[in-house]
């Protein structure tokens, strides 16, 4: 039994207080000084882990006013602020061991689009994608290109005057800032934007905090013009955090927002902004170039910038063959053929073309390729390159670049590449000699990294692999940063290029020398105590004010290296979550993270649970528990014996008796196990591996809920109740019964047993089960036209017609067609922690399924959820040899031919395409197949975009998770499922979609098999 941890890192007294006279003052937003959100956002992007003493989540500007007002009173003149967005920063930029003030949670509305004159107006916690998708209809789009932009926020991307991809072209976040609302530290809302010099006199008159800012930063400006010339690179990439160098703009007026932007929340709170918006181009296109080596990919980008690109990017082959194994590379391979007889490719470029005239595009392309030709084979390069047009096909190869950032992560082993250099900017033309020290540097302490970056700009991103738990290997922090630090000051460039200062602040007065006490006067005027994010940017010149320095600020792996071994092992499937955030994707259509996405909360997102999950195992280590053996006695241990200990436990949580696992059981429950993260996360975090590991141990200090066993027994149950269905069926109808299970059970709406049973329906049709004798009586040629159906419960007992079906399907196909004896296959007890009863019934079930194998018949799977079990938890711990079990459509794909002659007498329609989440993220190629069949019928099919449905197995029948299962189909499929233009042309593959579709909107679905027997039938 794992014991309870009642001692965690509690809030401070000063912290309580204030969190309580903030509510008094009314302050209306949320307040969780709760040990699990304070670990979930102890981290970001970076290296580093800081506990804060709570998180508040504002509503509106109002709750800003009220909270910046009460921490400048003199009772709480030591309360530290630190503002986060969308936490993707990759160098501590947000954490703090004080207050975070997230405004994403509810300040994240998009108020106002003036399309005449292009420009919109938006809170801080509007998300850069989601900005761009209300752009879209209107033909405009917010410039800055970003690899989160799926999650970072415009505010977090004004307070990092965040750039990217098409830098050169579009610039950076301050370059389309127009006007901000921020709050200042006593509590003044001020609208910024530029000045002439009458009315910045009148403003520099007032006896305020206002009137204060102005007066400094335009004497700063003033009296240092020549210093700040001097000082400040000539680069794309300037100094970011307080950009004295655009204090006055091309008009000659002044602008604080210039001083705003890149301050990273170091001066005050950013609440909403005014931005500048651009026309989408109307044509793209992409040239991907390959090349033997990175070397040369660098040294030749900057070649190719003469023939006019919008922008270029390089990646190097590192992250390339990390992308290869990724789900993301299903769309874009196409484009990176490699030839028999080519070389190793070593390093790409991007090279990007946009405009509004067709023909021009279509012009610059073909010189850059007739160039291409006549060099190819040429030493340094490019031995080959594919052309993409069109924005579609051209998002795909940057969706691709993007999530490299994150696949850098995913690498083998305790070394990971991890950031801390990785954003340095040189000119351009010193880019090739600049790296190629920087690789020097790297190799002489014989370290692994990936590169990739904006080569236009200067700018690579450099992820050195270290192993952070290492503490002889921590050290090279400091020693490749001071390296670095020196390689960029001899090439005139920078080491904090795009991605912020943050703890690497320490290095601002050897870049900024004397000019750097002008910055401290500056934060002395909006922040005078020093309690907006202390220690980042600069300080304010009072007594006590440091910046932090890199090596001493606390980070992941000392953490984790508290960690036993054999416990990061056991549970490795959490430990390498980097923090890179793509779990916070806003997109409702994007299956990844349904929990998140419902609930806001980050303790309910992979990345939040592998946090908790981090933290439980360090703090029963700090107990002395080997969390190891507690799992095998947990799954092999008495039932019995444990029971008084569980009582009496469930009894103190019930009284309200703290304990810490219990806030990782939450945040675990609400998990719908659907997989997605296991696919579409870069690092490939498996939350339903270590959530189940978790409940195993959970559960042997706490009873169990009465759903879990009813749950976990179903399987077995269930060809029992199909003999005689009508009881159950009336139980699950019943008014009183159904009021007794939600409440006492905690079940609702479960569906009823098919009357009709497939044995029957089998029987009719003469098809056998694959048992040893009738698999040996088939004849040679029957063999190669046979398949075997493996059964599910859900299918099989709940949607019998669907697997006549799919046998009538093949029938008329021309197999022969048999069943698997059924068989639980256990994936309910996995998803709840039955470790010991999933491992005996995967161990019947893979024996069964072997045996069954050695007639070398193919095997198929109707639910994509269960079937693609066999290939996952089945295979995960070791203990089995995967046994070869294909979703329907990955087997009929190569049998589609067969349909062809049955296509040309159809008259073709549409169809679009409901998938299941497990499917479409761990077998994305398997989409594809399903076109391709309908196709062989002369029938069109889309996938349609969606995210989770909400049901995933039965998570959406838990009464606890009604309305959490509500919302999440709320967000993508109700719309869907409800659009007029759809009716008749939906079909949906997973079994717990159309279960749900069914509830919430009393429609009934079809699986894609019996949409094509009834193209077969008129056929």
């Amino acid at each position: 039994m794992i014991p309870r941890i009642a001692e965690v890192h509690i809030t401070e007294q000063l912290y309580l207080d204030f969190i309580e006279v903030l509510k008094i003052n009314g302050f209306k937003g949320e307040i969780n000084p709760d040990y699990a959100s304070r670990v979930v956002l102890s981290t970001d992007n970076s290296i580093y882990q800081v506990l804060p003493q709570g998180v508040v989540f504002p509503r509106t500007v109002d709750d800003l006013v009220v909270l910046a007002r009460l921490a400048e009173t003199p009772r709480f003149k030591e309360v530290v602020l630190s503002a986060r967005g969308g936490g993707t920063g990759t160098n501590g930029q947000s954490l703090t061991d004080g207050l975070i003030v997230d405004i994403s949670r509810h300040m994240n509305q998009i108020l106002e689009i003036n399309a005449e004159e292009r420009w919109v107006r938006v809170q801080g916690g509007v998300v850069k994608d989601q900005l761009n998708a209300a752009l879209k209809p209107y033909g405009l789009f917010f410039a800055p290109e970003l690899s989160t932009s799926n999650r970072a926020t415009i505010g977090g991307m004004i307070n990092t005057d965040a750039s990217g991809q098409g830098s050169c072209m579009y610039g950076k976040t301050r370059d389309h800032v127009l006007e901000l609302s921020s709050v200042f530290l006593d509590g003044t809302l001020w609208h910024s934007a530029p000045l002439d010099d009458v009315t910045l006199e009148q403003i520099k008159q007032r006896d305020d905090r206002v009137g204060e800012v102005h007066r400094v930063v335009d004497q700063v400006f003033t009296e240092h013009r020549e210093l700040i010339d001097a000082k400040f690179p000539k680069l794309n990439r300037c100094l970011t955090g307080y950009d004295l160098a655009h204090i006055r703009d091309e008009q000659g007026r002044f602008n604080l927002n210039s001083v705003l932007c890149g301050a990273e929340g170091s001066l005050a709170f950013i609440a909403e902004a005014k931005l500048n918006v651009l026309p989408i181009p109307k044509y793209s296109a992409l040239v991907n170039l390959k090349y033997a080596g990175f070397q040369d990919s660098l040294e030749d980008a900057a070649k190719l910038m003469a023939w006019g690109p919008t922008s270029i990017e390089t990646v190097d082959s590192k992250v390339l063959n990390l992308a290869m194994n990724d789900i993301v590379w299903d769309s874009v391979k196409a484009y990176f053929p490699q030839a028999e007889g080519e070389p190793t490719i070593q390093g790409i470029n991007l090279v990007e073309y946009t405009g509004d005239d067709e023909d021009e595009l279509q012009q610059k392309i073909a010189k850059l390729t007739s160039y291409l030709d006549s060099v190819s084979g040429e030493p340094g390069q490019s031995f080959g390159y594919s052309v993409v047009m069109g924005a579609a096909e051209v998002n795909k190869i940057w969706g691709m670049r993007k999530k490299s950032v994150g696949l850098l992560g995913n690498g083998k082993g305790e070394q990971r590449p991890i950031p801390f250099v990785e954003d340095t900017a040189v000119p351009p033309e010193n880019l090739a000699a600049y790296i190629k020290e920087f690789r020097e540097l790297l190799d002489s302490h014989n370290l692994a990294y990936g590169m990739f970056g904006h080569v236009d700009a200067g700018v690579l991103h450099v992820r050195p692999a270290i192993d952070m738990k290492d503490e002889v290997e921590e050290k090279l922090i400091r020693v490749i940063s001071d390296g670095v630090v020196a390689l960029t000051q001899k090439y005139h460039g920078l080491i904090w290029g795009e991605h912020g200062k943050g703890v690497r602040s320490e290095y601002a007065p050897a870049f900024f020398g004397e000019l750097y006490p002008q910055l401290q006067v500056i934060k002395g005027a909006f922040d005078p105590a020093n309690q907006l994010n202390p220690g980042k940017i600069c300080t304010p010149l009072i007594d006590g004010a440091e910046l932090l320095k890199i090596d001493a600020v606390p980070t992941r792996g000392q953490h984790d290296r508290q960690i036993p071994a054999v416990a990061r092992e056991e549970y490795k499937q959490a430990m390498f979550c980097n923090g890179n955030g793509a779990c916070y994707n806003y997109d409702p259509k994007d299956a990844m993270c349904p929990s998140w996405k419902a609930t806001r909360e980050r303790k309910h997102s992979p990345k939040g649970r592998s946090s908790l999950i981090r933290e439980w195992l360090r703090l029963m280590s700090l107990q002395g528990v080997d969390i190891v053996a507690e799992g095998r006695k947990a799954r092999y241990g008495s039932f019995m014996s444990s029971l008084p200990g569980r009582i009496k436990n469930s009894w103190k949580k019930k009284q309200g008796e703290y304990d810490f696992n219990n806030e990782v059981h939450e945040a675990m429950m609400g998990c719908l196990a659907c997989k997605s993260c296991v696919a579409q996360c870069p690092i490939k975090v498996n939350v339903p591996d270590f959530r189940s590991r978790f409940l195993e141990a959970y559960y042997s200090r706490y009873l169990r809920p009465m759903k879990d066993y009813m749950v976990g027994g179903l399987e077995f149950m269930i060809p029992y109740l199909a003999r005689f269905p009508a009881p159950y069926n009336w139980m699950m109808n019943n008014t009183l019964m159904k009021a007794v299970f939600r409440r006492w059970v905690g079940m609702m709406d479960s569906p009823p047993i098919c009357t009709n049973s497939l044995k029957q329906g089998m029987d009719k049709r003469g098809v056998l089960f694959a048992t040893p004798d009738n698999l040996s009586a088939i004849t040679p040629d029957l063999r190669e036209r046979s398949v075997i159906i493996v059964q599910d419960a859900f299918t099989s007992y709940f949607e019998t017609q669907l697997v006549l079906d799919v046998i009538d399907l093949l029938n008329r196909t021309g197999f022969n067609v048999l069943v698997a004896p059924f068989k639980p296959n256990g994936k309910p007890l996995h998803v709840h922690g039955f470790k010991a009863a999933f491992n005996k019934a995967a161990d019947a079930n893979t024996h069964m399924l072997q045996t069954l194998a050695t007639s070398g018949i193919p095997m198929v799977g109707v639910d994509p959820s269960m079937t693609l079990t066999y290939r996952q938890e089945y295979v995960d711990d070791g203990t089995r040899q995967q046994v070869k079990v294909e979703l329907i459509q990955e087997w009929l794909v190569k049998h589609r031919d067969l349909l062809a002659e049955t296509g040309a007498r159809l008259s073709p329609h549409e169809f679009k395409l409901l998938a299941h989440c497990s499917e479409k993220t761990s077998a994305a190629a398997s989409m594809a197949d399903w076109k391709q069949i309908f196709q062989a019928l002369g029938q069109s099919l889309e996938l349609q975009a969606t995210g989770c449905c909400g049901m995933a197995g039965t998570y959406g029948h838990e009464s606890e998770h009604y309305d959490t299962s509500r919302k999440i189909y709320e967000l993508s499929w109700s719309e869907v499922v409800n659009d007029p233009a759809n009716a008749g042309k939906l079909v949906a593959t997973g079994y717990s979609c159309r279960s749900q579709v069914k509830r919430l909107d009393n429609q009934q679905l079809r699986h894609p098999a019996q949409v094509l027997l009834a193209l077969v039938k008129q056929g």
